[in-house]
């Protein structure tokens, strides 16, 4: 079974490379993040066509999360129950699904903007709520998996220069103990291997030629319990996807379970 996540940064920019990269990669669950489109503006039919189902949490804008199956979709969960709200409203950065043999998460955890900003107290708090809508999946005896964009380099090895990040979001202690308090939960990074160089970078910015210099960072995330990490048979960054006019400034990660 093949899982992976991928932020796309506008499934319409991107739907072209979306439904050749399902196709050429066989893909059975894909987590989506950055839809930047409505719910009914998802393109349910094209994906379809492709054999898969779509369950998506969207309401246009910049935020906007979808899980797409081929290997069955129930039970599915829009939003964090409990969630914090910003500027009014829950967010639409989570979405949870059974699909097949796996219950899987796809979240797209607020970027935090800057350290003083009310926007990483939120994040913060998302974190927490999200800690506590795994914690029973997490310790299922079935396999389970949070995957998306965290937004935070797990460790500085995560950054390709730590120092120009110093008092940022993204690697803050705080952040960082976040993420440790949702591993705690019984997850654990599942840590994909680069296609190329060394550290699997999941992001590279648009500016300044990032992507050809590999000036990135690692913050597309899989986390998994232990069925789930007791399976996974490999798992890679697709960095090139990456590549080329169109693409997304993320890169997907694959996860290849023997189920």
């Amino acid at each position: 079974m093949r899982i992976a996540t991928w932020n796309v940064n506008s499934i319409t920019a991107r739907l072209p490379r979306l439904l050749a990269w399902l196709e050429s990669t066989g893909t059975d669950v894909l987590c989506i993040q950055e839809t930047k489109c409505a719910a009914e503006q998802f393109p349910a039919e094209q994906l379809r066509e492709l054999g898969y189902e779509s369950a998506v949490n969207a309401t246009g804008r910049w935020n906007g999360v979808a899980l797409v199956s081929r290997a069955g979709l129930s039970d599915v969960v829009t939003g964090l129950p409990d969630g914090p709200e910003y500027d009014g409203a829950q967010e639409p950065r989570a979405i949870s699904a059974t699909c097949g043999p796996v219950r899987v998460w796809s979240v797209y955890v607020p970027n935090g903007r800057e350290v003083e900003h009310a926007h990483y107290a939120y994040k913060l708090r998302w974190f927490e709520a999200l800690r506590n809508a795994v914690a029973a999946d997490a310790a299922d005896a079935r396999p389970f998996a949070v995957l998306g964009d965290f937004n935070v380099a797990p460790t500085d090895e995560d950054v390709w220069d730590p120092a120009l990040f110093e008092g940022a979001t993204h690697v803050t202690p705080a952040e960082r103990a976040a993420l440790a308090a949702l591993r705690r939960e019984g997850l654990s990074d599942v840590m994909p291997r680069p296609l190329k160089y060394d550290r699997p970078y999941t992001f590279w910015d648009y500016r300044e030629l990032r992507f050809p210099k590999n000036k990135g960072m690692r913050i597309d995330l899989v986390y998994g319990n232990a069925p789930f990490v007791a399976a996974v048979e490999d798992s890679y960054v697709d960095r090139e996807e990456r590549k080329g006019k169109g693409a997304s400034d993320h890169a997907p990660v694959v996860v290849d379970l023997a189920l």
